[in-house]
């Protein structure tokens, strides 16, 4: 059965949330190559959401969460994308929390951006693959964080 696109650019949209978290890890390459900066665009208006209210990334994960992946009348195909983007944003969040703790008294160093860069380039990939597989009515498969979606679902 062919997925309406209503339903696919709804998925779609879901992705602009680990992307937004997914962004500063970039900051050094944004300013090595400025046109990459247009990649933010997109996730701009959640960036400001997030920054103007307070606790704004949490609320919007509870609405999402309770609203979208728990509700049975919401279609599988929306609930399996949010519930992916949001798997995949919490583990950008932890990710970020272990930069600031650990990496932070590091400080800029080579390995650091490195490391910072290949995170940024990672969710990169899997937010664009997820964002293809979207426009074609499929399943982004992401290894074991699909399962972990199937199996929540």
């Amino acid at each position: 059965m062919a997925i309406p696109i209503w339903q696919r650019l709804v998925a779609l949209l879901a992705y602009l949330l680990p992307w937004s978290d997914g962004l500063p890890f970039g900051r050094s390459l944004t300013n090595l190559f400025p046109a990459l900066q247009w990649l933010s665009l997109p996730a701009l208006p959640l960036v400001l959401l997030e920054q103007a209210v307070p606790f704004g990334g949490f609320i919007l994960f509870l609405v999402l969460f309770l609203a979208v992946v728990r509700n049975p009348q919401v279609p599988y195909y929306v609930r399996f994308n949010v519930l992916q983007a949001i798997l995949l944003d919490i583990v950008l969040v932890v990710a970020s929390l272990a930069f600031n703790l650990v990496l932070a008294p590091l400080g800029g160093t080579f390995a650091v951006r490195t490391l910072a860069n290949t995170v940024f380039l990672g969710v990169l990939v899997l937010v664009f693959f997820a964002l293809v597989q979207c426009l074609r009515g499929k399943e982004a498969d992401i290894p074991t964080l699909s399962e972990a979606v199937r199996m929540q679902l």
